[in-house]
């Protein structure tokens, strides 16, 4: 497979700078899905251009640890250069806890940092978990908010992408909210917050169309059936969007579509029948979530935008149930290096 094929470049090649890449947790699986994913591009005749945020000590015991149990190849973590920031004590796979999230929270910032002052061009994030950031004393709902608040930005926004299997079209979610309770999403929404989400999905999606067709989701059953079922779409989400689409004419925007209905063609496309929309908008989380995973959890990678630089990671958490074990499976997180690559 040649370079161009992949998105990625030669490690002594040319190039416009390296990927950082935050290892997560290191109680979850975030050192083994980097390892195998490095191997996995390396196989394809690619040395990816990436700078690695971690604890060497650690990553080598973890690569000494999962070589011993065999499985799909991993690649020696010395051959990669390493920004090293020691942790203070072993911690086993697993158990997350207050150092493991210290631990993973100093990474982040550190990777941010190196793409801030311009040693790297895109960042790449490991899984890590909230309620270890909660035990460190790091009261963020996820690393998008901390992301968010690093560059100086009031909001950042969460798209997830995966291209299908037969490479034809490539599936995008963005979520209207994200790290809420249930509960509190209705009052999160308002028109103006979809009309900005709406902007940014169409700026993303204008990478790879002019004139993209979008989807909306309704908020209640049925998109509120006429107010049947719930009254926000009669009450301003309908009066929004069609407001949106006469200041856009070239844009395809349906909407608001039943959620349980919204991503069927997205299905059928995944499948190589047809071609869906070129972006869904998801009011909240797991509206979004669950088709994406359904149809792409291998494959979709979590792009956050509204930052100076591109960050992905993969579509999936910590692991901790399987952490050490050898078993984790590392396509997400080849997406998120090629998306990383090909995007940032």
């Amino acid at each position: 497979m040649t370079l161009e094929a992949t998105g990625l470049h030669a490690k002594q090649g040319p190039g416009r700078g390296p990927i950082a890449l935050a290892l997560g947790d290191p109680a979850g699986i975030g050192a083994e899905v980097t390892l195998k994913a490095l191997a996995a591009l390396e196989a394809r005749g690619v040395t990816p251009d990436v700078r690695l945020v971690g604890c060497r000590r650690w990553l080598e015991r973890t690569y000494m640890d999962l070589r011993s149990r065999g499985g799909a190849p991993l690649v020696d973590p010395g051959s990669y250069p390493i920004l090293d920031r020691p942790l203070g004590e072993w911690i086993a796979p697993g158990q997350g806890t207050a150092v493991s999230g210290a631990a993973s929270f100093g990474w982040l910032n550190a990777a941010v940092d190196l793409v801030l002052s311009g040693q790297a061009r895109a960042l790449t994030t490991a899984p890590i978990a909230k309620h270890a950031w909660h035990a460190a004393g790091h009261r963020y709902p996820g690393q998008t908010e901390r992301l968010a608040e690093l560059c100086g930005q009031t909001q950042a926004s969460m798209l997830f992408t995966a291209r299908s299997p037969g490479g034809t079209w490539r599936l995008n979610t963005l979520l209207a909210t994200t790290h809420i309770p249930l509960a509190r999403v209705p009052q999160a929404l308002s028109p103006a917050l979809v009309e900005r989400q709406l902007e940014v999905l169409l700026g993303f999606c204008r990478r790879f169309h002019p004139h993209p067709s979008l989807v909306v989701a309704g908020l209640n059953p049925h998109a509120g059936e006429a107010g049947q079922l719930g009254v926000e779409e009669q009450d301003w989400l309908i009066p929004l969007l069609e407001s949106w689409r006469r200041r856009h004419p070239t844009v395809a925007l349906r909407g608001p579509q039943p959620p349980d209905t919204c991503w069927l063609e997205a299905a059928a496309a995944w499948r190589g029948e047809g071609r869906g929309a070129d972006g869904y908008l998801a009011l909240y989380h797991d509206q979004g979530l669950i088709p994406v995973k359904l149809l792409a959890f291998d494959a979709a990678v979590n792009t956050t935008l509204g930052l100076p630089f591109l960050r992905t990671s993969p579509d999936h958490g910590t692991g901790f149930d399987i952490a050490g074990a050898g078993l984790a499976r590392s396509d997400s997180m080849v997406a998120a290096l090629e998306t990383a690559w090909e995007l940032g």
